[in-house]
């Protein structure tokens, strides 16, 4: 996309909250992640739909609630610490964290 958003899928994939990007399509069409960018929330309905450093998604992954920050966009699926270092959770004690 740029260097300034990234597809939710693809960064879902990318942090590796999802082990397909086809998994993560599927997710995000079924309105499974909201999204919060200057203080206004939207559901998101498109995998093409961007994030950008700085929005904060919620969604429910495995039963649990995961709220976190994106930390960074990423230029590939790297191990789990690459992965990592793209996202800060909110509530450090939630998965994902």
């Amino acid at each position: 996309m740029s260097d300034t958003g990234c597809r939710i899928d693809i960064w879902l994939w990318r942090a590796r909250f999802l082990r397909t990007r086809s998994l993560a399509t599927a997710f995000v069409e079924r309105g499974g992640v909201r999204l919060t960018r200057h203080g206004r929330q939207s559901r998101l309905d498109r995998a093409a739909r961007p994030v950008q450093v700085g929005d904060t998604l919620v969604f429910a992954l495995n039963g649990r609630l995961v709220e976190l920050t994106v930390a960074a966009l990423g230029t590939r699926r790297g191990g789990s610490a690459e992965a990592r270092g793209l996202y800060v959770p909110v509530d450090p004690t939630l998965p994902g964290g």
